[in-house]
């Protein structure tokens, strides 16, 4: 039978896979990156507010608490504005190579978060992801400032889930969610206040959007953020970050099979994404044997 940790990684990638379609809704629709942003965190938050009502969970927390809330809400909202600007000015494919970096990241700064032994291996696999996304630059210059957006984004997730990873102990997953996303939503607001975008015009969008925006912001921010913040108690920041990095390869494959040629890629860019394939199975494994 499987144990707790083995449950939340199989749990965790399927989450993934749904992050992976996150990026072709990125593509598909049609408003900027902040009214994207900002609807999702709307729909998640209020769709986590009812789910908190028909369960009658309790969200009460501490000042302090909140404060450290919100400033992660603001880190996952600015994540997602700079992911959805990456796919704008480029394309999924290219956006989702450069979130690999995030484990070779992690690596380094979780054993002073955390303060923990760095693990030979998770550096080794680091670095295997950091030369796949080496490769990956050098293929798609011509994407330069989705490249740059992307790595902004990178890491703001990093940060996130490094503290989220100290959060997850002392709060329950439903409660740390509807504060940070809804967080998120106060805070994509003011900033389009500042930008002069919060008007009447920012809720006029199209049928197609209002469906795919829907989607977006139940199953694949509520539901998964849930979730994704959950298996948290079992797994290391580390290994949420490797695991993220399936996240390239199954919104690549879908991005092939739905939005076509223009998600095509050189033959050296695939080299590149194998070298982190390699990586995520490698650390699956080893952690696996360890337990």
């Amino acid at each position: 039978m499987l144990g707790n940790k083995s449950k939340s990684l199989l749990h965790f990638h399927f989450i993934v896979f749904i992050f992976g379609f996150t990026a072709i809704l990125g593509s598909l629709i049609s408003v900027n990156s902040y009214q994207i942003v900002w609807f999702r965190v709307l729909i998640a938050a209020l769709t986590i507010i009812v789910v908190i009502k028909i369960l009658k969970k309790s969200i009460q927390i501490s000042l302090s608490q909140l404060l450290m809330l919100v400033f992660c809400g603001f880190l996952i909202s600015l994540h997602w504005v700079f992911f959805f600007k990456a796919i704008k000015v480029s394309n999924v494919s290219v956006t989702l190579s450069i979130l690999s970096l995030g484990a070779f990241i992690t690596s380094f700064l979780e054993p002073f978060f955390y303060k923990k032994k760095i693990v030979k291996y998770e550096v080794v696999f680091g670095i295997i992801v950091a030369a796949g996304t080496i490769i990956v630059f050098k293929t798609q210059l011509h994407y330069l400032e989705g490249i740059i957006y992307a790595l902004i984004a990178v890491l703001f997730s990093v940060f996130f889930t490094l503290i989220n990873g100290k959060i997850i102990n002392y709060l329950p997953s439903l409660t740390i969610s509807f504060y940070e996303l809804s967080s998120g939503f106060f805070i994509i607001s003011f900033i389009l206040l500042l930008r002069g975008d919060f008007s009447s015009e920012l809720i006029k969008i199209t049928q197609d959007d209002l469906l795919w925006l829907l989607i977006l912001g139940t199953i694949c921010t509520a539901y998964a953020f849930v979730i994704s913040v959950d298996v948290m108690k079992h797994l290391s920041p580390y290994t949420i970050m490797i695991s993220i990095n399936m996240e390239p390869i199954y919104g690549m494959l879908l991005a092939y099979l739905l939005l076509g040629d223009n998600e095509k890629m050189s033959s050296l860019f695939y080299v590149g994404f194998f070298l982190i394939f390699f990586s995520v199975l490698m650390n699956g494994y080893l952690k696996l044997r360890v337990k």
